[in-house]
């Protein structure tokens, strides 16, 4: 039997009533547990930086310290090693014109003055700042480290530094770029075949690295960690250090506000009362949103998707666990035309959502659009709704029909019901800086970059759920539909999606690298990229949204609830 996207289609709903219903479909319970951040302590998220006399004067006082310090730095590596040190500490938005003139006169620079001792080292280091940033770099900068045409030298190996850059730098390769390729392979050899020798600073770095790229991890979630082993380097920079301290503090205080302010609107929303099957997971959606842009200018764009975000989590639990195939259909096709009389003979808590998801969205297009346009904003934001619910609805069909489809066909419609199109087109409006006719039109010269960004949420999600959703029956994810159609293990199956992922990066870097230079897009592409790393995080360790007391809680402690001990001495400046 062969069954594809293309075959969903809404009859006229004609949805049994409940006492029916019960007797066709069974409903079903993921058994989440409930909710673990509780309204008051979310209320009572205040953090004493928050406007507090004498931080924004210390900050601006340490800007200007640290500004001359690009100028001063005695040769090339370390003014590579500054950058890297000032991007990981999460200061390169106040530094950003220093750091774009520095990297453009290094990039003039030819890099074989490096002495041999730092050779492979400082060529990996500014490979990847170079091309973070936006510079065209070719990967033979690192063919000089080759033995023949099969390995790097194996003299390097000693050097663990080095093997930690290449590393990372290997992470933003592009498609065909075979020396990175063996870069990677070559250095992940060397550092786990090493890393049980290490300890303090570089065990630390050497961990991190082979546990996920700094390529793909969300920055600001990475930037305790960051300060912490920077405070373990014998060369650390004070000013540096309490700088990055200051800054995290002062921004987690933004974020709490705006965590108080959403916690207010999901509980005067009240959805939650009448969907005890779903999720109630708001604090993780908003550390979603919050990975997505962490700027305080942006407040509106995490207050928006983190809206958007725990309502695709309702709507999905509506079609994986709650609606029989026939409901779903009169769902789907009531959001699709947004008539609320198709809903009419739907459960209760069906039409609750609906009303839910009709309000919320026209709420986001006003904010967006405001009195003068929010009725050119909502044909967009309705569409990606509706979009969404249709592969939602076609994911459905093939549950209840016992049907497996091919990866590829799976994917064509995964893309989609993974959310990235969704959140994505929501976040445009936020963050782009073009008229309001010419968004189909971004849309459309992005569709590449937003395919492979939607696709890493999936598989992403896909390897850290398959097996809690396939123990309870849910529809197949992709690790299954690959160890059906190739007809091998689990392990086999995740090491290809694993390999997915990596291809789907090399588009991405591509597509990055091609708009760097654009300054109008360039926000954009940045939160777009997000939204991939925010993936990994979410589902790096299991379940990010099924499961609260795991490593997502770790997560949002650090990020969002804790802020960062400042020594004696820093509070004692900022007071006076």
């Amino acid at each position: 039997m062969e069954y594809t996207a293309e075959q969903t289609q809404f009859q006229t709903c004609q949805a049994n009533l409940p006492e029916v219903v019960d007797t066709m479909h069974q409903r079903r319970s993921a058994n989440y547990k409930p909710n673990i951040w509780k309204y008051d302590f979310l209320q009572s998220l205040n953090s004493k930086h928050d406007h507090k006399d004498g931080i924004k004067e210390r900050v601006q006082r340490l800007v200007e310290e640290v500004k001359p310090m690009l100028l001063e730095a005695v040769d090339s590596l370390a003014k590579f090693e500054l950058i890297d040190s000032m991007t990981k500490l999460g200061l390169s938005n106040l530094f950003e014109n220093e750091i774009k003139e520095a990297l453009e006169t290094l990039a003039s620079i030819n890099n074989h003055f490096f002495t041999m001792e730092d050779h492979l080292y400082a060529s990996a280091l500014r490979f990847r700042l170079l091309r973070q940033h936006g510079h065209v770099v070719s990967q033979d900068e690192l063919r000089l480290f080759k033995e023949g045409n099969n390995t790097f030298n194996i003299s390097n190996c000693k050097d663990v530094e080095a093997m930690i850059e290449l590393l990372e730098a290997s992470h933003l390769a592009l498609e065909g770029e075979n020396i990175l390729d063996e870069a990677k392979a070559f250095s992940t050899g060397i550092l786990q075949e090493r890393v049980y020798g290490l300890d303090g600073r570089l065990l630390k770095r050497a961990v991190h690295g082979l546990e996920l790229s700094m390529h793909w991890r969300v920055q600001w979630f990475d930037i305790k960690s960051q300060i912490d082993m920077h405070e373990q380097q014998e060369d650390k920079q004070s000013n540096l250090l309490e700088l990055a301290k200051l800054n995290f503090n002062t921004v987690q205080a933004t974020h709490q506000r705006d965590l108080r302010e959403i916690s207010g609107w999901w509980r005067d929303l009240g959805l939650i009362e009448h969907v005890d099957f779903t999720r109630d997971r708001l604090v993780e959606s908003f550390l979603c949103a919050l990975g997505l842009s962490q700027e305080p200018r942006f407040s509106s764009l995490r207050k928006s998707l983190t809206k958007v975000i725990i309502l695709i989590l309702v709507i999905d639990d509506v079609y994986d666990l709650y609606g029989s195939l026939e409901e779903l259909e009169c769902f789907t096709g009531a959001i699709t035309r947004w008539d609320s009389e198709q809903i009419q003979q739907l459960p209760e808590c069906m039409k609750v959502c609906f009303r839910a998801l009709h309000d919320v969205n026209h709420e986001i297009a006003y904010d967006i659009g405001k009195d003068e346009d929010w009725h050119r904003v909502l044909p967009n934001l309705t569409k990606a709704w509706a979009d969404f619910c249709k592969a939602l609805l076609t994911e459905a069909k093939w549950d209840k029909l016992g049907y497996t489809p091919s990866l590829e066909e799976y994917l064509s419609n995964a893309w989609t019901s993974a959310s990235g199109p969704l959140i994505l087109s929501h976040a445009y409006f936020f963050v782009g800086h073009m008229k309001l006719e010419d968004v189909a039109d971004l849309l459309e010269r992005n569709k590449d970059l937003i395919y492979n960004v939607s696709m890493i949420i999936r598989l992403c999600n896909d390897l850290g759920t398959s097996a809690a959703e396939r123990d309870r029956g849910d529809a197949p994810s992709a690790v299954a539909c690959y160890m059906r159609e190739a007809n091998v293990p689990e392990d086999v199956a995740r090491k290809h999606i694993k390999e997915l992922i990596n291809e789907a990066w090399k588009n991405i870097n591509a597509h990055f690298f091609s708009n760097a230079q654009t300054p109008s897009v360039r926000p954009f592409i940045d939160v777009t990229m997000n939204a991939a790393r925010v993936a990994h995080m979410l589902y790096q360790f299991g379940d990010g949204f099924g499961v609260q007391d795991g490593d997502i809680r770790r997560q949002i402690l650090s990020t969002v609830v804790e802020p960062l001990a400042l020594d004696l001495d820093i509070s004692t400046s900022v007071i006076a």
